[in-house]
């Protein structure tokens, strides 16, 4: 056994020396140790003899505080087998195995570190800025978005439309598509409801396939049509605000560390399987640390199959078809009570309205010009009364043609007849207070008088309409001429 002699030697001369008869404190002082320590070689001495004067291994007999094998090696198997889930996740499923003793989280977090399993790195700070909110029961908010990242062999790429419900974090929705367009993320949406039920709101952010909101186009998009229908609240968060939707981000993150790791798929059909199936246990097994590490399903209720009020409204209230509007300045009509924008380049036009479907479809000249979603009315909508013909009354009146916008002159004022009756010779009579115009019998219009009273002697003088001025050429009225006349001579000389 090879021993340093240096410091062997030394210390047993100091135990020589005091064998010999010397004072420890003597000894303790020359060699410049404590009494302490000449009293210990002196004890190892006698038990072990010259070895026992060398250096000792300063490493403890025990460690009640160690981790046991058999709970290590069980750490790293749930990891190998789970790698997104953390140290947290991996003390919860050791404690619902019955683990006895249960290591902490930072015994777990300093186990996968020694095994190589994770990188160790400083753990980042909460924000105390943010603000956590959780709806308090089942079915009463959804979050909806759309990611990408599901590669495919070729290096095509699949969008994944996503949904969780905001009180269990259940995931509602998972499905994949080649692009992320209006109907396929509404077809999601509807599949979802017909799973699990309808739920009060939903909340998205800004997307075109969820909003028009910062679109070109002012009409409501598909997505929004559905929620109208189903009677869903649909709710938009701020612009650039992605914190507002955290719960489906954090899904996102979730997904990718635990399901998509660079996995590349052969195609759409492989990766949905793939993702059917983390669902599924994402939902029945995975412990989440927001719902204090119970499972979504264990939170989860689902709600009342989809049933459209749109549909349910139009078979209480049918609506009559062709019915007429009259588009006004801002391009708009109103029908049972509410105001649908058609477009500003209808203005002054009539329009068409059927419903079908629940949609008010709008037709202009035998084209169908834009579609609306039915609203509610509180009720049943009724065919507009024709207006029964009023007899004329007495009074004295005038014979005016219609010109070509429909209106006509009355002492110097306009008043309106009607695109209709352009081109018409129509009576007009003053009856009181009120300018009344007939054809052939028949009231057609009675508007309040609003013209110059003093200009009425004037109108009534020309019973017939105004009079042809008598200074006019013959060639300038609409007669015949089958002769031009002769033309003056100068014969007299006369210049």
């Amino acid at each position: 056994m090879l021993i340093e002699l240096g410091v062997v030697e030394q210390r047993h001369k100091a135990v020589l020396e005091v064998l010999d008869g010397l004072p420890v404190t003597e000894v303790a002082l020359r060699y410049g140790v404590t009494r302490q320590t000449v009293h210990r070689w002196l004890r190892r001495y006698e038990s072990a003899g010259l070895a026992g004067l060398s250096d000792a291994s300063s490493r403890p007999v025990s460690c009640p505080h160690q981790l046991p094998a058999h709970v290590e090696e069980r750490i790293v198997e749930l990891r190998r087998g789970h790698p997104g889930w953390g140290p947290a996740t991996l003390r919860h499923r050791l404690g619902r195995e019955g683990v006895q003793p249960l290591p902490s989280r930072s015994s777990v977090y300093r186990c996968l570190v020694r095994r190589g399993l994770v990188e160790p790195r400083k753990r980042r700070r909460r924000r105390e800025d943010y603000r956590r909110w959780e709806r308090s029961r089942p079915m009463e908010l959804w979050q909806m978005d759309v990611m990408g990242g599901v590669r495919l062999k070729g290096g095509r790429e699949l969008k994944l439309v996503t949904g969780i419900d905001d009180h269990s974090r259940y995931c509602v929705c998972a499905y994949l598509t080649p692009r992320a367009t209006a109907r396929p993320v509404c077809e999601a949406f509807t599949a979802a409801m017909a799973r699990h039920g309808v739920p009060e709101q939903v909340l998205t952010d800004n997307g075109k396939v969820f909003t028009a909101r910062f679109g070109l186009g002012s009409g409501e998009v598909l997505f929004d049509r559905i929620c109208r229908e189903h009677g869903v609240r649909h709710l938009l968060t701020a612009p650039r605000s992605p914190t507002t939707t955290g719960k489906v981000e954090r899904f996102h993150k979730t997904v990718r560390a635990e399901l998509l790791g660079g996995r590349v798929f052969a195609g759409l059909e492989e990766a949905q399987g793939a993702l059917d199936a983390w669902v599924a246990a994402y939902n029945a097994e995975r412990p989440h640390q927001g719902i204090d590490m119970a499972t979504p399903a264990e939170r989860f209720a689902p709600g009342a199959p989809p049933t459209p009020l749109r549909a349910a409204q139009e078979a209480e209230h049918p609506a009559p078809a062709g019915q007429r509007r009259r588009v006004d300045s801002g391009g708009r009509i109103t029908f049972e009570g509410h105001r649908y924008q058609v477009g500003g380049w209808l203005a002054g036009e009539t329009v068409e309205l059927t419903c079908a479907g629940g949609l008010l479809e709008v037709v202009h000249r035998g084209v169908l010009v834009t579609s609306r979603a039915r609203r509610a009315s509180a009720r049943p909508a009724v065919a507009p009364r024709p207006p029964e013909p009023r007899p004329e009354t007495s009074g004295r009146s005038v014979v005016r043609k219609v010109d070509p916008c429909g209106a006509l002159s009355f002492a110097g004022t306009n008043y309106r007849v009607g695109n209709a009756h352009r081109g018409e010779l129509v009576e007009v009579r003053l009856v009181g207070e009120a300018v009344e115009i007939s054809k052939d019998g028949e009231l057609l219009k009675s508007w309040p008088a609003r013209h110059d009273r003093f200009k009425e002697h004037g109108a009534f003088a020309t019973p017939a309409g105004r009079p042809r001025r008598s200074n006019a050429s013959r060639f300038s009225r609409a007669e015949d001429v089958t002769h031009l006349p002769e033309p003056m001579r100068n014969t007299g000389g006369e210049t």
